[in-house]
């Protein structure tokens, strides 16, 4: 009897998902402990793997449809491991150039069958990504790669489909992709000009005319769409504005840094102390760290801080815990993890759970001003913005500081005008003299 495989438990509070990508289609070898599809939920992404080998009998649920936790998408049959099977399915998936002598004897158990889906004709590339490509009729081979592992991606097929020069012939004999039903990336038309007969759109042409291309949207970006939208309507939302002269952080980075980074192993950034400023301000307006709960309000004693990063799919907010227990160093080397696994997309859902504050820094951007949404159901949000030398009135003097806008969201249903401002005048006050966060931060 086959092995149904299930949608895994997503982590808490997550219910469903939305299939991404096979990486496997039906009547493949799997190996145990390969992966089989990639599921994407509000917040990361989760791979499902195979818990024995067998062959791919049955996928039941196609790439853009959502599954429960506990639901069956496919179906393994652990008897289809002869060796003979294994033998014959490279030789089957050969590139279609020239005919290869058959193998003498039948790989190991321990081969990298993993790759042989994503390996056809020496390119590494999903199902999807070579469907994509046979309907432009395009070379794989060709294609730049710019994918983990020298992985060709949709987004490389597209490019080039886009840019391919006229002259370039199309392949002689583009094999046939592998389908399973499961939803393809939709393709941009031809350009206008292009003759009726021909099979490739034309590269891209402004004179020609204008191309749109539709995308689905990722399960995170619909996530982020829909908790934006709901945190404008729900929360009387308001937003203070102040500014922080950066004088004495940039001075005291600029004498302590490379003693710091010899020491800690880690770069002392600006976020560090813009952290432990938030810290020593929510201790002191203790409801800004607080979120409503039915008719209750429940203040937390505890500081774990989201830090917003930019990635891929789009924002995620990962959360430093107790943040007032940590070292300026720790802090530091906290946030560059936490970046590097959002960027890498290898962020777990613990790591994205229960923010009591969260920290957006717009500045890296450039930005100078902006007003940032609330992450619900937290009742405030700290935007930093970039750092400008501007000229402003010190004792009856005007001089040239490093200043940078500060900006507080706010749910005006827990939090007063006054108290938000003050709150930001707190965070002002610890950042232009950062020796008392060593005491209040």
């Amino acid at each position: 009897m086959p092995t149904e495989v299930r949608v895994p438990t997503l982590g808490e509070s997550v219910v469903d998902a939305v299939v991404g990508t096979w990486l496997k289609k039906e009547g493949d070898q799997v190996a145990s402990g390969e992966t089989l599809v990639e599921l994407e939920t509000d917040k990361v992404n989760v791979e499902v793997i195979a818990q024995d080998a067998g062959r791919l009998e049955k996928i039941m649920k196609q790439e853009g449809e959502t599954v429960n936790v506990g639901e069956v998408i496919a179906a393994i049959d652990e008897s289809a491991t002869a060796p003979a099977e294994k033998a014959e399915q490279p030789a089957a998936q050969a590139a279609p150039a020239a005919a290869a002598p058959a193998p003498a004897a039948a790989a190991p158990a321990s081969a990298p069958e993993a790759e042989t889906a994503d390996v056809a004709g020496g390119v590494r590339a999903t199902p999807g990504v070579r469907r994509l490509a046979a309907e432009y009729d395009l070379d794989l081979s060709k294609i730049p790669a710019s994918g983990e592992s020298g992985r060709v991606t949709r987004e490389d097929v597209l490019r080039y489909a886009l840019n391919r020069p006229a002259a370039e012939p199309a392949p002689a004999a583009a094999p046939a992709a592998p389908t399973n039903g499961a939803t393809q990336t939709p393709i941009p038309p031809a350009a206008p000009a292009a003759p009726a007969t021909q099979p490739a759109p034309a590269p891209f042409d402004e004179a020609l005319g204008r191309r749109e291309e539709r995308v689905r949207m990722s399960r995170r970006r619909q996530t982020i769409a829909q908790r934006l939208v709901e945190a404008q309507h729900t929360a009387a939302m308001l937003t203070t504005f102040n500014e922080v002269d950066m004088s004495a952080i940039m001075d005291l980075r600029k004498r302590r840094r490379d003693a710091f980074k010899e020491q800690h192993g880690v770069g002392l950034g600006f976020m560090s102390f813009f952290t432990k400023a938030v810290v020593g301000a929510l201790k002191a307006f203790p409801r800004v760290n607080s979120e409503i709960q039915g008719t209750e309000l429940v203040l937390k004693k505890y500081y774990d801080i989201g830090i917003a990063v930019g990635a891929e799919e789009g924002l995620v907010v990962p959360v430093v815990r107790d943040a007032d227990r940590l070292s300026f160093a720790a802090i530091e080397q906290e946030i560059v993890d936490l970046a590097t696994k959002a960027r890498d997309n290898k962020l777990s859902l613990d790591e994205l759970l229960g923010g009591t504050f969260t920290i957006t820094n717009g500045g890296i951007y450039g930005s100078l001003l902006s007003t940032p949404i609330l992450n619900p159901p937290q009742v405030g949000i700290l935007g930093m913005h970039k750092i400008e030398q501007r000229p402003v009135a010190v004792d009856g003097e005007v001089v040239v500081r490093p200043m940078m806008y500060l900006a507080l969201s706010y749910d005006h249903r827990v939090v007063d005008g006054q108290e938000a401002v003050q709150f930001l005048v707190r965070v002002k006050e610890l950042l232009e003299d950062p020796e008392t966060l060593l005491l209040e931060g």
